[in-house]
């Protein structure tokens, strides 16, 4: 039985013993050198993916909201337009993943505005003020490759890119003929229409979706979008199809696959026990997966009920906290989303870990045990 598709096995005192697997670099995963795809690219297919670019902007469908916009005359839901980005920050960054980030930081550039409404949004002042500077595709490349040339980058980090698409394909090409060498990573919420997978297929290294909530309830109330976990499964394949799993050179760097990030919610570990359980049936054992614990109530997140803004404190409710439950429709201090309002705790991160192991998934992004990187 090959090792890859199966756990390894031992016999002790006529016991059969799962064997704990922490090789990430052995083969296949391990790269002797590496080429991003994107110079792999014949130029009739990029003449033909700068042509499809400008054809989904004239009736967007980037995302599965469908918004079928000409973003040439109007903005849909994500409020961007055909001609450029916006953009937050562009900068080495060094929050990432280990693999991702190594000893010179990633090549980031947050894109500003989303095609979600994450009420627990982490990058809320990015991702929904739009806050940040207009660039053009041309302006994006030559960003890039500063990044490359002077800040000594190990990747170019499209972060929240979902909603330009067809703008940050015409900023790789660019930069390719400018002489960019570098693995491109698309870090995405999965909420990803199959059309723009495609337009990106041959251009991304490193697909790095966030698996965020399972259950259509929870997608409704905390996302905004019913139909998103039915997206990012879509997705997901889709992108595991075009790159694999995670590889690395032998400095320990992500080089090419797909890193699946998720993202344990309070009181919502069932739903990340059911993502961890599809991911090895219906993915790959082999996944490389980030299980984080770092929520913190954020955005919309503990702020007062719009019935507590709307009726005056009586005098002895003054000071009182605002994340109590919400004790009826009489009540008039609450926090909204309260249920989500506090930190996930130990028992709750190790439940989806747990859930993670039962499916056969055993390459984790974990904390070195060692004094050295943790590459």
């Amino acid at each position: 039985m090959p090792w890859l598709a199966s756990k390894a096995w031992a016999t002790s005192r006529g016991r059969q013993l799962p064997l704990r697997r922490h090789l990430h670099l052995a083969p296949p995963f391990l790269l002797d050198d590496y080429t991003p795809r994107y110079h792999l690219l014949s130029s009739v297919e990029a003449s033909r993916k700068r042509s499809a670019a400008s054809a989904h902007l004239r009736h967007c469908n980037l995302c599965p909201r469908l918004c079928g916009v000409d973003r040439y005359q109007k903005t849909g839901f994500c409020l961007i337009a055909a001609e450029s980005t916006k953009v937050n920050v562009i900068a080495p960054h060094f929050g990432e993943e280990p693999c991702i980030q190594g000893h010179h930081g990633s090549g980031s550039v947050f894109f500003s505005g989303c095609n979600l409404r994450c009420v627990f949004c982490q990058n809320h002042d990015i991702a929904h003020q739009r806050n940040g500077f207009d660039a053009t595709p041309e302006e994006l490349a030559e960003w890039y490759m500063k990044l490359q040339d002077v800040g000594q980058v190990h990747n170019i980090n499209l972060i929240t890119p979902e909603h330009v698409v067809p703008q940050v394909v015409l900023s790789i090409l660019h930069a390719r003929d400018l002489g960019l060498r570098l693995p491109i990573v698309y870090n995405t919420s999965a909420f990803d229409s199959l059309e723009s997978l495609a337009l990106l297929d041959g251009l991304v290294d490193i697909y790095l979706p966030d698996f965020k909530v399972w259950t259509k309830a929870s997608s409704k109330r905390l996302l905004k979008a019913e139909d998103y976990a039915s997206a990012a499964m879509e997705s997901i394949k889709a992108m595991h199809a075009q790159v694999g799993d995670l590889s690395f050179t032998p400095d320990g760097i992500a080089k090419k696959g797909l890193l699946l990030r998720h993202l344990v919610m309070p009181g919502k570990e069932h739903e990340g026990r059911e993502i961890m359980r599809w991911l090895g049936e219906n993915i790959s054992r082999d996944i490389f997966v980030n299980i984080m614990e770092q929520y913190h109530p954020d955005a919309h997140v503990g702020k007062p009920s719009r019935s507590a803004r709307a009726s005056p404190t009586p005098a002895s409710l003054e000071g009182a906290s605002t994340d109590q439950p919400d004790d009826g429709p009489s009540s008039t201090i609450s926090a909204r989303y309260n249920e989500i309002n506090r930190a996930v705790t130990a028992q709750e991160i190790s439940s989806v870990r747990r859930a993670a192991e039962d499916a056969g998934i055993w390459r984790f992004c974990d904390p070195v045990r060692h004094d050295g990187f943790n590459l």
